[in-house]
This record gives C-alpha cells, sequence and structure tokens, in this order.
C-alpha cells in the first residue's frame, strides 16, 4: 500500500502540472468558454469509456501490468501535449491521456485488495490524500513554470515536465510494486468467467444502497468538475489571475484536503461513520460553492474555495468507501470500474455543462446551480441515514 501511494503521488503530481493552465492554454488558441469546458470534459470522456475496461482486464491479467501499461501510454500523451500546435491537438491529447487515466480503477480496486472492510476507509483516505498530495505540488509547479501573465505563459514545458514525472512513476512501478491480486484470486475470477463476473456486479448494483451511493458520487463529481472547469476563468475576469496564481490555490486546496483524507479521514470514519461523513461533506461543498459569487478579496475567495475543497474531499473518498464496504471482493475490480465510470461520466457532463452554463448564463451561475444539486445531495444522503437506522432498528426488534 505504501508504495502504491508513493507511485500514484509521483503520477498525479505530473497530471497536476498541467490543470492551472490547461484553460489558458485552449484560449491561446482562440478556444471560447464553452470549447474549454468541452476540453475538460473530453478527458473524462475517454476516461469514462477506458475504466471498466482497465477495471475488467486488471481482474484477469493483475493490477501491476495494467498500471504499468496505463502509465507508458500516459508519458506518451503529455509529450503530444506539450507539442500541440492547435486546439484539435490539444483535444487529442488530452482524448489520449483521458483513455490512461481510466487506471485510477484499477489503483483503487488494488487498495481494495490488500485492505479489510474495516480498514477500506482508511485505505480510500491514503488514496484520496495521494489525489491530495499531486494537487499540492502539481498545480504549484504548473503554475510557476507557465508565470502569471495568461497571455504570455509557457505552456509546453509543464507538459514535459508531466510527462517526466509519469515516466518516474512508470519506472519505479516496473521494479518496487508488487501485485495484489493472488494466483488463487485470479484463477478464481478467471474461472468464474465475464459472464459470472458479470451477474456477481450486476447483483451488487442491484443493491439500493449501492444505486443511491453511485448516483451521490455522481452528482458530487458533476459538480466539482464543473469548479474545476471553469474556475480559472472565472478568476481571470474577477481578479485578473493567471496560471501562477491558480495554480498556487490548487496547491492550498490540496495541502487541506491532504490532511483530512490522508491523517483524518479514517478517525472520523470510525467514529462517525462514512453516512455521517457523506452529509457533511455535502454541506460544506455546497456552502464553499454558494460563497464564491459573492466574494470580494482574494482571501474570501481562498477562504471560499477551501471550505468547497474540503467538502469534496470528505465526501468523494467516503462515498467510494461506502460504495466498497456493500460489494463482495470478487467484484472489487468491476464494482470500482462501474464507481469510476460513473464518475468519470460526471467529469464529461460536468466542465462541459460548467462552460455551457459560463458562457449563455453568466460566470456565476455554475456556482449557484452547484450549490443547489449538492443540497440536494445532502437531503438525500441524510434521508437514506436515517431510513438506514430505521432498518436496523426494525431488525433488532424482530430478532
Amino acid at each position: 500500500m505504501p508504495v502504491l501511494f508513493l507511485i500514484v503521488v509521483v503520477d498525479l503530481i505530473g497530471f497536476g502540472v498541467v490543470i492551472p493552465l490547461l484553460p489558458f492554454y485552449a484560449e491561446y488558441y482562440n478556444a471560447s468558454p464553452d470549447q474549454v469546458g468541452l476540453l475538460m470534459a473530453i478527458y473524462s470522456a475517454a476516461q469514462f469509456i477506458a475504466a471498466p475496461f482497465w477495471g475488467r482486464l486488471s481482474d484477469r491479467v493483475g493490477r501491476k501490468p495494467v498500471l504499468m501499461l496505463s502509465m507508458a501510454g500516459a508519458v506518451g500523451a503529455y509529450v503530444w501535449l506539450g507539442l500541440a500546435e492547435s486546439l484539435v491537438s490539444l483535444f487529442l491529447a488530452r482524448a489520449l491521456s483521458g483513455f490512461m487515466a481510466g487506471n485510477i480503477a484499477t489503483a483503487f480496486a488494488y487498495v481494495a485488495d490488500v485492505t479489510t472492510k474495516e480498514d477500506r476507509a482508511k485505505g480510500m483516505g491514503m488514496m484520496g490524500a495521494a489525489f491530495s498530495i499531486g494537487f499540492i505540488i502539481g498545480p504549484a509547479i504548473g503554475g510557476v513554470i507557465a508565470g502569471a501573465d495568461p497571455n504570455n505563459a509557457d505552456f509546453r514545458t509543464p507538459c514535459f515536465v508531466a510527462a517526466g514525472l509519469s515516466a518516474l512513476a512508470l519506472v519505479s512501478g516496473l521494479f518496487i510494486l508488487k501485485e495484489s491480486l493472488s494466483p488463487e484470486a485470479r484463477a478464481r475470477l478467471n474461472a468464474q468467467g465475464r459472464s459470472g463476473r458479470m451477474k456477481a456486479l450486476m447483483e451488487a448494483l442491484s443493491t439500493p444502497g449501492i444505486r443511491v451511493l453511485i448516483i451521490l458520487s455522481f452528482a458530487a463529481t458533476l459538480v466539482f468538475s464543473a469548479l474545476e472547469a471553469t474556475f480559472a476563468m472565472w478568476s481571470s475576469r474577477e481578479f485578473g489571475w493567471g496560471p501562477l496564481q491558480n495554480g498556487y490555490l490548487f496547491a492550498l486546496i490540496g495541502v487541506l484536503a491532504a490532511i483530512v483524507q490522508g491523517g483524518l479521514l479514517g478517525k472520523l470514519a470510525k467514529r462517525f461513520g462514512v453516512e455521517r461523513l457523506i452529509v457533511i461533506g455535502a454541506i460544506a461543498l455546497s456552502v464553499g460553492l454558494a460563497v464564491v459569487p459573492f466574494v470580494t478579496t482574494s482571501t474570501q475567495l481562498v477562504l471560499a474555495m477551501t471550505i468547497a475543497a474540503l467538502g469534496f474531499g470528505i465526501l468523494s473518498p467516503s462515498l467510494n468507501t461506502a460504495i466498497s464496504v456493500r460489494g463482495d471482493n470478487d467484484v472489487q475490480g468491476g464494482l470500482m470500474g462501474v464507481t469510476r465510470s460513473a464518475t468519470t461520466l460526471s467529469r464529461v457532463v460536468g466542465p462541459a455543462m460548467g462552460g455551457m452554463v459560463f458562457a449563455v448564463v453568466g460566470r456565476h451561475a455554475p456556482y449557484f446551480a452547484g450549490a443547489l444539486i449538492m443540497a440536494i445531495v445532502a437531503i438525500v444522503a441524510l434521508l437514506a441515514l436515517f431510513n438506514r437506522r430505521a432498518q436496523a432498528k426494525t431488525q433488532t426488534k424482530t430478532k
């Protein structure tokens, strides 16, 4: 688990490097706000297609080969992005990068392989922390290299840095990462066959609790991805920010999220339960989004974005944990693949809708809409929690 954590951190630092400059990179080639949203969305569209493929493949051949192959592809995608000479090239490079990023489903399945259900929250929290650390170091590096002026930024060098970091993660994984799926487990999955795995997976998905959790995960990721896709354009128009300022803000958000997910989430889950954390995270994300349009200073903006990011930092791994513990071990790869497909589909819809709403309705509209959606998520999660308690009391009385 620590080895996987370090490899994912390095890989995601590379991913984070390009985040603060992508909208400006697209606008350099005269992209409109809705096209910027589509550029962010195409990455997730490819990831949506790839996630179940990588997840099922990892059930058959093992987690390590899939992780290594996809990391190698990511290196090529970042190089292509750095060499892009048109908006079309940007779209194609991001599509390839997104397809390779479908390996996240495999990384989550790796965590499920090496943790017990009791420690699953801690494991998922460590994965969340890896994402957060990637967003601490990556955007800061990308912002510093690209510069503060959105009209005179270096877009290419950060992409080559991202390629180098992914290559480092690949080489490290080849030598030190161990396979998590035992030969016995792999043989059992292969003997079960695709139809057997799909039957078990569909039975897991037919559980009402899992269906609701996947829908909530879809909604939460949709909202946050719309924020990610539009924030650089919003901050540029409201405060004149460029890649540097956006990179620093995302880095600060990553620091706070890493503290929550890496150090506190497991303890909070054991004390309060993941269901309560889902409600708390949804409320915090809703509040943070609702405040953003009203800020008048950079300090206020940082505070509002911090609240939103902490909310999502609690909400996302808590949802992953709740889904994982409700599924049997034999379907973890497929279940995580379906879950990641749902969230990556939301990352297709979120940026596309966010960019369109930004362009058509106004730059504040995506944040008001996101706050409303997350308020609904909090209510649904709270009702589900009450229903679960009521069922538990009924079963206790019956016994």
